[in-house]
């Protein structure tokens, strides 16, 4: 059975990321004609967050690049090298927020998002988040969702193969979806 309570504490706490129950996923354009989609297998991260009180939030993330998971095998091995996430040499993906905020629908979270060694500041849209509750073995959990949109180009991912009817094999723009189990900490 799963309570609810009305309102989360107001003061900060820390959660960490229950990694069996939540996704890193990616869409990508593939071929000038559909979204290919993957996703991270092994993630890791914690949270500290209190709702009313955003600005002492914090996040963390990291992301085995090579968990990578298209339903490929011969493609996620090429994501899996130097022309894409090159993850001998950089094997982490990471996320270390800087600003967390609230907006008319949930909070934003702006931070650095580390790629093959190269950093770029992102801003992930947390659009829904789950009040507490407590699951059936007396762990008390939130869940979120968010998203954003980056150039691979960004990040030193610029391979690509021209298409004899025009355009380029694999899109530039990556729309990132994440969806997370969050478990209380003592």
């Amino acid at each position: 059975m799963t309570t609810s309570t009305p309102e989360m504490t107001t003061q900060p706490a820390r959660w960490t990321l229950d990694a069996s129950h939540s996704t890193v996923a990616f869409s990508v354009r593939h071929m000038m004609i559909t979204n290919l989609r993957g996703e991270f297998r092994t993630v890791s991260g914690d949270v500290t967050f209190a709702p009313g009180q955003p600005e002492a939030s914090t996040v963390r993330a990291t992301i085995d690049a090579a968990s990578i998971h298209t339903r490929e095998d011969k493609r996620d091995a090429h994501l899996r090298g130097a022309d894409f996430f090159d993850a001998d040499a950089h094997p982490s993906i990471t996320f270390a927020s800087r600003v967390v905020s609230a907006t008319a629908g949930g909070y934003d979270v702006v931070g650095d998002l580390t790629i093959r060694g190269t950093t770029r500041e992102v801003t992930l849209s947390v659009e829904d988040m789950t009040d507490e509750h407590t699951d059936p073995w007396g762990q008390r959990r939130i869940g979120a969702s968010a998203k954003t949109k980056i150039r691979r180009s960004d990040f030193g991912m610029t391979w690509n193969a021209a298409l004899e009817a025009g355009g380029l094999l694999v899109g530039d723009e990556i729309a990132i979806t994440v969806d997370v189990s969050l478990v209380k900490q003592a």
